[in-house]
Formats: C-alpha cells, structure tokens, sequence
C-alpha cells in the first residue's frame, strides 16, 4: 500500500484535479487517510485468498452511480479485477494475467525486465501504452504532529532523547527475520549511548519485543498501538531498524533515516524507497531464494550479518542527520 502511492502522487502530478479513490483492505485504510492525493478509501471486505464473489459483487454493485471513469486494477490476478468490472467502470486498467480479457479492457503487457521493482510495476500502469517509465516519486505519508503528542503521552515515552525504533517481525516468514538476539545487544549498545529504543509491531511481535525489552532499555509497544498510532511514532524517531516489512515501507514514507535489513528477499526489488536509508543486504550466493524459512537450513545471510555493522551504520547515520 505504501508503495502504491508513488502511482497516485504521478496520477496527480498529470491531473490536479482528478479524484483518486483506493479499494483497499480494511486494515490499511489507515495508511491511505495519510496520503493527501486520495480523497477516500473504500474498504474491500475480501480476505487474503478469498474469492468472495457475492461480496465483490455487493461492493462493486454499490460503486456504480460513483461516475468513475477510470480503475487501475494493481494485483495481476482475476478475483481483483471483478469489482470494477462489476461497477461498469469504462476503462479497467491492468496487466495481463489470469484470463482476465474482458474484467480488464485496456491490458497491459507485464515485462519482468523492465518493471523489475514492485513500485515500478505500480508506476507503469499509470502511464500511457507504450510510454517509458518516468523516475519514480518517493510516498510521502502525512504525520499529525498533535496525535504524536498525544500518543506519546499515552504511552509515556516522551523523554526528549532520540529516538531509534525497531521493527522485529516480518509476516512474511522467519527468513526475513534478523536474530531477536542480534536486536537485543543493538538495544542495549543504542540505550547506553543515549537513546531511547521502541519496538514497533502488531500483537503477534509483543514477544519479540519483550525479549529485546528483557535485555535493554526499550520499550516494547508492540500491540499497544493502532497502525494509525505506528505512522506518527514513526515521524518522530531519528531511524530504524527493520527487517524487510511493511513497517519499514511506512518509516521510510514518513521520512525516517531507514535500516532495512534483508534477507531472503531483495533490496533491487523491494528497498526503501526514500534517499535516508542504509540497506544491509549480504548477497550471498544463496540469496535472495524469497523462501519463508531458509532451504538450506543455516540462515547466513541473517545471521553473518552482524550486530556491530548494524550498530556502526547508526552512529554514522546519527552524525550525517545532525550535519544536514
């Protein structure tokens, strides 16, 4: 979703005055209320996987009188592009895949060599056929600097120190994940040397945190917060340290200096996409093989990469943020 609003920063970069809408799951509708080129957000009621025909039909049944005249249909497969077919919108904006001739009339040819990045793919189908790709706009998501007082409040973690958050967990799988070890010795190294440490997730991480928690400073908040909560605590910490997440997207959209840290998966296809940022990434022979758990069972190219790189790249960073 983070990355989806470079398409609607360039939409509206070529027509000012034309209304965006996002059909987007109920979770990240949040994240969409922070991005000033969409005037509203409709919650798609379709879970991961479901086909869900009644309900895309119900939805798109009840877009009908909206008068749009445009839907650009991001995911390749068929289930996505039924709601606008549904809704009789005109023009129904896609990539070829999974038979979807008819759902999607205005079909766009899909080329892994060229559309190598996720963003890009985003990016191209705003574009005109056959138009080449522009450079890609950085999201850019809205912090409301009075609920960021307030939440901070809340969880009272005001302390005027800065502030270096960590985001632990990964759904994709543990072959994403740094070890929780490694977090944890970072913690404490950051917390002697006058930094207040946040550990960010959903309740599936509260554990992850406690145990960085146990060995430092920090302060797990795991659970404890609303993705809206995340977004503004995200613009006032200094960095972070993030696996390769939907977390770490977001703090790089709030202007954060990021630390993505990959492992199974690749910053060529999914970095960070702002100018503060410091990608850990081995490159290992193995890597990146995008598998959820490590096929070869060793976890290297997590594991090699070490606490002390992780903990010098934040010094430096530290010093560039003041210099600039």
């Amino acid at each position: 979703m983070v990355m989806a609003q470079a398409l609607f920063i360039l939409l509206k970069q070529r027509s000012p005055e034309r209304a965006i809408d996002v059909l987007a799951p109920a979770w990240s509708l949040p994240i969409v209320a922070r991005m000033p080129e969409v005037r509203r957000g409709i919650a798609a009621e379709t879970g991961h996987g479901e086909q869900g025909l009644a309900k895309r039909r119900r939805i798109g049944y009840s877009l009908r009188d909206e008068g749009y005249e445009r839907a650009i249909v991001l995911p390749r497969s068929l289930k996505s592009a039924l709601i606008p077919w549904f809704a009789r919108v005109p023009v129904r904006t896609g990539f070829r895949g999974e038979s979807r001739y008819g759902l999607v009339n205005d079909m766009r040819p899909f080329d892994r060599s060229v559309l190598d990045q996720t963003v890009k793919r985003f990016v191209a189908l705003g574009l005109e056929p056959d138009e080449a790709l522009p450079p890609v706009p950085f999201p850019k998501l809205a912090v409301d600097r009075d609920r960021q007082r307030a939440v901070m409040a809340s969880l009272d973690v005001v302390s005027g120190r800065p502030v270096i958050a960590m985001m632990p967990g990964a759904e994709y799988g543990p072959a994403k994940c740094w070890p929780l070890e490694y977090f944890a010795e970072l913690s404490a190294l950051l917390g002697n040397e006058g930094y207040d440490v946040w550990v960010l997730g959903s309740d599936k991480d509260a554990a992850a945190g406690e145990t960085i928690a146990a060995a430092s400073a920090a302060r797990n908040l795991c659970g404890r917060t609303s993705l809206e909560d995340v977004i503004d605590l995200l613009g006032h910490a200094e960095q972070a340290v993030s696996n390769d997440s939907g977390l770490m997207h977001v703090a790089a959209a709030v202007g954060t200096h990021v630390h993505g840290i990959y492992g199974s998966s690749s910053p060529e296809f999914t970095p960070p996409l702002s100018e503060r940022r410091d990608i850990h990434w081995l490159d290992l022979d193995c890597s990146p093989c995008f598998e959820r758990r490590c096929p070869l069972g060793h976890l290297r190219c997590l594991v090699d990469l070490s606490v002390a790189r992780l903990h010098e790249a934040v010094r430096d960073a530290h010093v560039r943020l003041k210099g600039s």
